[in-house]
């Protein structure tokens, strides 16, 4: 079973965030979309700033679908942070994409309060991510390697810190 939270949920409203204390990492790996492209997706932040994911190529990129109302992308969040820390920009991007549909400032003021520096506050109102990669699961997390090709993708939570996560990042030469 994965430790993630369900996007298929029909209900009307987002629930209340969760302070995600209690959410345990774990997932699954999944290298059957290996070699895809990144798509061409972009994507705001509050002030406006776009991003477009097809130019973020020339070192590895770690994608990270999230919401502030899911536990276990909560519980990972410190870990997202840390890696992204110690890996340095120029070695890897480690880019937060919210699904959250509340709106920029309050996924802004969810990062700040929390310290996560190395968490640029992106946005997704419009799911299109969650769309373009079919994900049911969050957090789900892809990997590309520095030519913008998946290497492979991760759902639910991990402790992005861990001696497997180096492993892992290995692949795509992160």
């Amino acid at each position: 079973m994965l430790g993630g939270c369900d996007r298929q949920s029909q209900q009307a409203a987002q629930p209340a965030a969760s302070s995600g204390t209690n959410a345990e990492f774990v997932g699954a790996i999944d290298r059957s979309h290996k070699g895809m492209a990144v798509p061409d997706l972009t994507f705001r932040d509050a002030s406006g700033k776009q991003l477009q994911l097809a130019r973020l190529t020339g070192k590895p990129l770690l994608l990270n679908l999230w919401a502030t109302w899911c536990a276990p992308c909560i519980a990972e969040l410190p870990k997202l942070n840390a890696l992204a820390a110690r890996k340095g920009a120029a070695a890897l991007q480690v880019v937060t994409l919210s699904e959250d549909l509340t709106g920029g400032d309050k996924v802004a003021a969810f990062l700040s309060s929390r310290g996560y520096a190395q968490l640029p506050p992106w946005l997704d109102p419009d799911n299109a991510a969650s769309t373009s990669y079919q994900v049911s699961t969050l957090p789900t997390t892809i990997y590309y390697d520095a030519t913008g090709h998946e290497v492979w993708r991760y759902s639910g939570g991990h402790d992005w810190t861990s001696a497997e996560t180096g492993k892992m990042l290995a692949e795509g030469g992160g």
